[in-house]
Formats: C-alpha cells, structure tokens, sequence
C-alpha cells in the first residue's frame, strides 16, 4: 500500500476510491488534472459518435424494414458516404491524438534539479522508501519500510486496508523525483490523485516526477498483480 502525507498545518480530507465511485479521484498535481480534462475532452467525441451511430441504426431500421421494403435495393458502392465515413473519423482522432501526445510527452519530462528525491523498492509485499538526499546520524540515507495495517486492526478513521504504518511525508508544492524499482518480482508503484503510475522492475530504475498542489493524504496500492498478498500491498 502506498501513502503520501503532504506537509500541512490543517486536516485535510483523505484522496482515496469511495463506494459507487464512477470518476476519477480528485487531481493533486497538474498531471492528473491533465488526465481528467483530456477524459472529459475525449468523451465529448464519445457522445458525439454514439448520438450519431445510434441516430443510423434507428432510421435504418426505420427505413429499411422488411415490411416497407419487400424487395430490398441493392446498393454495391457509395462514393460519397465512404469518403466521408473515412475523413470524419480521421478527423476527430486527430483531434484526441494532438492533446494525447502532448499529455504524454509533459508526462516523461523529468526535473532537472528536484529539491527531494525519493526511492521507492517493491518487496513481497511491502514498500521500501529511501530519502537519499536527507541522511541520518550516521550518514547514510534516511530509509523506512511501509506495511499495511492488517485488516482486523486498524484504528479509528483508518481506511481499511489503505492505511499503513509508515507514511511517506512530501512538501506540497516542491519538485519531487520518484524512482522506483523492485528487489523481488515486478510490482507498480501508483497513486491516483498524483496521476501516477510507475512499474517496479527488478534490476531496472523507472523515475517519475510530481509536484503536489494541495494538502491531503493520498493513498494509493500496488498495480502489478504481485503474488498471493497482492491484494494488501
């Protein structure tokens, strides 16, 4: 289980999936914010089309029944209508693409010079965090294992099996590295509300970068099917 705690002087609402939950969690950085408005820019297409197709299929077989027609006509080629089925389409896909692209692009960008880097190493199944840029007393970095509060204890207001015993505690509106790798099998370290998900592959440093706009407990769970506790990860 993944939970990022920002630093802030007020209780804030926890950015977690509720009941009957249909859309997205609410954006905390500008990349899930990007996320959510390409959706809702795609779905406006997506009613389009339906309203469109839906309005053929109706008038088709309106039209076209077997009871008006008794000898169906047979049509072999319409220039017209195939030009334009063509063309509409390509049109609006390049609508979706060019945002599509952009979002995906601002997406790999990474910080330069990040004021905090974290690393994040998937266990069976746990989560091990690293501040390499803050050591403790003896010099190494400051390093902390996060386990998920089993389900038949959790206290008061804990979310049940979200909640861990370890946050990871980020500044809000700071440039954040995330590197993320594995020690065991693959997992993905993902938060919703941040707009991120990035896999962990053994032997391999994936890195995303974040920068978190508001105050909040984000929760977030592992998204790499993981072994037999997957599930409480």
């Amino acid at each position: 289980m993944i939970v990022l705690e920002c630093l802030f002087l007020t209780i804030a609402p926890c950015d977690a999936a509720e009941p009957w939950q249909l859309g997205s969690q609410d954006a905390a950085t500008p990349m899930m914010q990007g996320i959510i408005d390409l959706h809702h820019d795609i779905f406006f297409f997506l009613i389009l089309i339906f309203v469109f197709v839906s309005w053929i299929l109706v008038r088709a077989l309106w039209h076209f029944h077997y009871k008006k027609n008794p000898i169906p006509q047979r049509i072999v080629h319409g220039t017209t209508i195939e030009i334009l089925w063509t063309i509409f389409p390509s049109i609006i896909l390049m609508f979706i693409a060019i945002p599509s692209f952009a979002l995906l692009y601002s997406m790999d960008e990474v910080v330069v010079d990040p004021a905090i880097t974290i690393k994040a190493i998937g266990h069976q199944w746990y989560w091990t965090y690293e501040y390499s840029d803050y050591n403790s007393s003896d010099e190494q970095s400051l390093t902390f294992d996060s386990y998920t509060i089993p389900e038949d204890d959790p206290e008061l207001g804990q979310s049940r099996l979200l909640e861990v015993d370890n946050r990871v505690v980020v500044p809000e509106k700071t440039h954040l590295r995330i590197i993320v790798t594995s020690a065991d099998v693959p997992h993905s370290w993902a938060v919703p509300s941040l707009g991120v998900k990035c896999d962990a592959v053994p032997g391999r440093l994936n890195q995303t970068s974040i920068s978190v706009q508001r105050e909040g407990v984000y929760y977030g769970q592992c998204s790499e099917i993981c072994g037999t506790n997957h599930a409480f990860m």
